[in-house]
């Protein structure tokens, strides 16, 4: 018998992102909800400071999904990977590429940024922020870097790992939330969620 769920949904939600980790946290706080990916331009602006630019795309993803369904809550939200020197890690292009970005995190902290975004256009609200995760790796050789990369599972994800799957190994320590590593700060999502009505506790 499964679990009750813990939320349950009071009016339209939709996930603005095809992410499946995302699909997967919201689905496991009960809420029935809409997928519908947005399509917008993920450049990053000349000098834009990471925290500007994750919250930025989560805002225009929202928006580019919130205009077609006005009465519905839309989440966006965007993850990025940021090394110490303020340099933004996206998606790897081939496994070269992933080697290269693991071996720039290792033994490291870096953060994870995931900018979010929840709005209702008929409601006139839109409210965002961003939520940062400091996340230190291990000294992971070479030979096991290159073994994770050949399981496929860094080839699409910003900075090339996946702190829910195998890739939990390069991980000596977190400091602060791990759902939002994953791809969205649960513990903030859930709030506005329930103060603004969208949902309530099942």
């Amino acid at each position: 018998m499964s679990a009750p769920p813990l939320l349950h949904t009071l009016e339209p939600v939709i996930l603005a992102s095809g992410s499946p980790r995302r699909r997967e946290l919201l689905a496991g706080l009960g809420l029935t909800f809409t997928v519908m990916p947005a399509v917008i331009d993920e450049t990053p602006g000349n000098r834009e400071r990471p925290e500007d630019f994750a919250g930025r795309m989560a805002a225009a993803k929202a928006a580019a999904v919130a205009g077609t369904a006005p009465s519905s809550w839309v989440v966006g939200a965007d993850t990025i990977v940021v090394t110490p020197g303020e340099n933004i890690l996206g998606k790897p292009r081939n496994r070269e590429h992933a080697l290269m970005m693991l071996r720039q995190l290792r033994g490291n902290t870096h953060q994870v940024m995931t900018g979010l975004c929840l709005c209702c256009v008929n409601k006139g609200i839109k409210t965002s922020l961003v939520e940062t995760t400091a996340v230190t790796f291990t000294e992971a050789g070479d030979e096991i870097l290159q073994a994770y990369i050949r399981t496929g599972e860094p080839l699409d994800k910003a900075g090339a790992y996946g702190i829910q799957g195998s890739g939990s190994f390069l991980v000596r320590q977190i400091h602060g939330s791990c759902s939002n590593v994953i791809g969205l700060p649960l513990h903030r999502l859930l709030s506005l969620l329930i103060e603004n009505g969208a949902a309530a506790p099942a």
